[in-house]
């Protein structure tokens, strides 16, 4: 499993195409060599992928807004290629307002149409993912079950599963076969975020389940650094997994 860098945790360092170049330089300068491309500046997919190039970095995954993937997502799977990007993400669904259903009937048709092009769907979830419908059945459920694995994966957050009281590396197990990337990040005792192996969760936990789920990438997130330095974060989350036999 390889190691990377979910560029979400930079956004604020990303708003124009100068400042993503910089910052993704420091990003190769800590040690990542892939990336996931989310919250940044408008971007045009051929000069990113210069600019990847150069600095010797890959980009594994991505998160599109929603709009964008029901409107063109043959489109977007050209992007994709440009990027030589086989991974497709949705980093977020109103499950406030919708159901499993819902999400199922409004993203098939952008599943499909994304895996006749070559690229696999995935849906990165939040805590609202573990609410439990009528039946007592959790809506991350139902959505493996509503799609197929061919044609939905999920960016599985460590993070989001533990503070809705879930164990990760026991949701890791049961959607084995949809999990190419997942999200590493911490947490504290009062539920803040944190830098990879400074909080609460089993980590090694994680790993083993992640290596017999099939996991490719586990990409480092940090929402909130809750005014740390988010390079210095992500430069000890680095170091933490480094530690571990991963690079």
């Amino acid at each position: 499993m390889k190691i990377g860098a979910q560029l979400f945790t930079l956004r604020d360092y990303c708003q124009t195409p100068e400042d993503l170049a910089s910052t993704l330089k420091r990003v190769a300068n800590i040690g990542y060599r892939y990336v996931q491309i989310s919250g940044v500046c408008e971007y045009d997919p051929a000069w990113l992928k210069t600019v990847l190039d150069e600095l010797e970095l890959t980009c594994v995954l991505t998160h599109i807004p929603i709009d964008k993937l029901k409107a063109d997502p043959k489109q977007v799977a050209v992007d994709h290629d440009i990027l030589n990007c086989d991974y497709v993400g949705l980093g977020w669904y109103a499950f406030a307002d919708k159901t499993p259903a819902a999400f199922v009937e409004e993203l098939t048709p952008v599943a499909q149409a994304l895996a006749e092009s070559g690229k696999y769907f995935m849906f990165h979830n939040h805590a609202a993912e573990f609410t439990k419908d009528e039946d007592g059945v959790h809506y991350l459920t139902r959505l493996a079950e509503g799609m197929s694995s061919d044609r939905l994966g999920f960016v599985f957050d460590t993070y989001w599963a533990s503070k809705a009281g879930e164990d990760p590396a026991a949701w890791i197990c049961k959607l084995a076969g949809r999990l190419p990337c997942i999200h590493l990040k911490d947490i504290t005792d009062d539920e803040k975020m944190a830098v990879v192996g400074e909080g609460n969760i089993d980590f090694d936990a994680v790993f083993a389940a992640a290596e017999q789920a099939g996991v490719q990438y586990m990409l480092v997130e940090q929402d909130d650094c809750y005014g740390e330095d988010p390079f210095e974060c992500l430069t000890r989350s680095y170091n933490y997994l480094k530690a571990k036999g991963f690079d």
